[in-house]
């Protein structure tokens, strides 16, 4: 029944200036723990594309989804990668509804990491938060296209390996999309 579930979960980015790009892509399967939260267990896998270089790195993820209270949408997750770097990830996220249809979402997203992973640029601790806005239009409850602007920044470890690879530790991404779910 509706207490189990399979997930796919995909997020990526593209630089339009330069040619990198990052996807990072989740299987899982999810059972009901409660009413309001689902435990999930699966696979992820990260790709990094960056001038002339190319990484990939994969993993098991732990995690949890659902609504604390306050209406607040909670992710978080454990993600081990294979090489043996373990790191936390938390997504927040509130709907608020404009309209019936019409849904502007404030969401936080933050990692930390146990070790650093300079392929992917990412360093031990607090190593990323970002700030976004989204609109959201639901043609139907289970299918959303949405627009929005994100802020992103890196920490300590993270914002040194980014400035040594050239970049800046903080950035501003428009972001488009798509949100299904069945």
């Amino acid at each position: 029944g509706a207490s189990r579930r399979l997930w796919f979960k995909a997020d990526g980015s593209m630089a339009t200036v330069e040619r990198a790009s990052h996807g990072e892509y989740q299987l899982l399967y999810g059972w009901m723990l409660s009413p309001w939260w689902d435990v999930q267990v699966g696979a992820r896998a990260d790709l990094r594309r960056a001038a002339g270089s190319r990484a990939t790195r994969a993993g098991a993820v732990i995690g949890l989804q659902g609504l604390a209270p306050g209406w607040f949408e909670l992710e978080p997750s454990l993600f081990v990668t294979s090489g043996g770097n373990l790191s936390f990830d938390l997504t927040a996220s509130y709907d608020l509804f404009l309209t019936q249809r019409l849904v502007l979402q404030p969401r936080l997203e933050s990692s930390v990491s146990l070790k650093d992973d300079a392929e992917f640029g990412v360093g031990r601790g607090l190593s990323s938060t970002s700030f976004g806005m989204r609109t959201r239009y639901e043609i139907r409850r289970e299918f959303g296209p949405y627009v929005g602007v994100v802020w992103e920044r890196g920490y300590g470890r993270s914002a040194e390996l980014a400035r040594l690879a050239g970049e800046s530790a903080g950035e501003t991404m428009i972001v488009a999309g798509l949100r299904l779910w069945r």
